[in-house]
């Protein structure tokens, strides 16, 4: 549990204005699929009261909102009906209301059906609702735009949408204009919203990062710098975008990024920033005696080492230097990009089949013989 606090802490001191429940997956048929023991050992009802209380316990720190969330299910996947699917978000509903979270973000979604299914359920509550998928500019699993997504999301009740995970920066905003530009041909309004990664994904295919052969123990090469996401945040919010933050690979220093390159518009910097020198200007504070550039000049003479030494701490003490910088992997025998793996799987595929017991060995050896000759379930 402490963990669980101080990680929300950070977040909350880097600049969040929304704290998220810790409910990604938590539905209770997700508990319960393929040797996950949760929902037998704690029950899928404790594991979303604790989130919603310790987000509230946190939020109370700052002047944080608390969203509660929910995210596709093994159900829908499985190849359930509506109904069937919607009660597995009614059980965590019920939880958020009763701990009155003060909004929903239905998340993570590769299918707009089961999305607008979510959004319908939680509207339920008369709390706000936001409702973000897991797709680029290709559409979700069943080939349906961006732009019809975002028209069927509002439709079905969402007051924000957007996109989350799957697909960095650059491809996410691509998507999200594509969106907006369809809710503005449905004449519909709403609120945009953008949860990128933290990983550079300009390889990936429609599935996003989950085909890389990098994923998910091998991406941090990819990783966004804080320069990335200064950037990622000017453009999000020139299009348009009003609720900007990350998904997997954000830390808080990338959330600090954000609030300090919105911080004009926003009013105030965060906690965080308190001892954080903006675009690197703290290097003009550099420890050496002579840490300032017209000292240098005067030493040029006795020592051009000391010279350079101090011109480039004070070079790099410069907005124009870290925007325009392009960093080095410094693997020099790996590849820029990989190939994709590209499973292909999505709703109705037997491999997503829900099942109580762990995949098993020879499960996985079919999975892995499909992969290798390009075919699918």
């Amino acid at each position: 549990m402490a963990e669980v606090r101080q990680l929300h802490r950070e977040f909350l001191r880097a600049g969040s204005n929304v704290l998220q429940t810790f409910t990604f997956y938590a539905s209770e048929d997700k508990l319960e699929n393929r040797g996950n023991y949760v929902a037998d050992k704690l029950s899928g009802q404790k594991v979303n009261e604790a989130a919603c209380d310790i987000a509230r316990e946190v939020a109370r720190e700052g002047d944080a909102l608390v969203a509660g969330g929910v995210s596709q299910t093994p159900s829908y996947l499985s190849g359930k009906n509506e109904a069937e699917v919607k009660a597995v978000f009614r059980k965590q509903l019920q939880v958020f209301t009763q701990k009155n979270v003060d909004f929903l973000i239905a998340e993570y979604f590769e299918h707009v059906e089961e999305a607008a299914w979510a959004v319908e359920t939680l509207k339920e509550s008369g709390k706000p609702v936001a409702a973000t998928l897991c797709i680029g500019p290709e559409g979700d699993m069943h080939g349906i735009t961006p732009g019809e997504c975002a028209v069927r999301l509002v439709r079905a009740g969402a007051s924000i949408v957007g996109v989350n995970c799957h697909f960095d920066p650059d491809t996410s905003l691509k998507t999200v204009k594509l969106m907006k530009e369809g809710l503005a041909a449905a004449k519909l309004k709403a609120h945009l919203m953008s949860q990128p990664l933290a990983f550079h994904t300009p390889d990936c295919g429609k599935q996003g990062f989950i085909d890389l052969p990098e994923f998910p123990f091998a991406l941090e090469p990819r990783i966004l710098t804080r320069w990335d996401v200064h950037k990622y945040a000017r453009e999000a919010y020139n299009l348009g975008i009003r609720y900007i933050g990350g998904c997997c690979g954000f830390e808080p220093y990338h959330i600090r990024a954000i609030a300090e390159e919105l911080a004009p518009e926003r009013g105030f910097l965060s906690q965080a920033s308190e001892k954080h020198g903006s675009w690197g200007n703290a290097l003009g504070m550099h420890t050496k005696p002579w840490s300032s550039l017209s000292h240098a000049l005067t030493l040029f003479d006795e020592d051009y080492t000391v010279f350079i030494k101090v011109f480039l701490f004070l070079h790099r003490a410069r907005k124009e230097y870290w925007e325009n910088l392009l960093p080095a992997s410094g693997r020099p025998y790996c590849p820029s990009m990989s190939r994709p793996d590209d499973w292909g799987v999505t709703k109705g595929d037997a491999d997503l089949v829900q099942q109580k017991e762990a995949t098993s060995e020879q499960q996985l050896k079919e999975l892995f013989k499909k992969q290798k000759s390009g075919t699918k379930a």
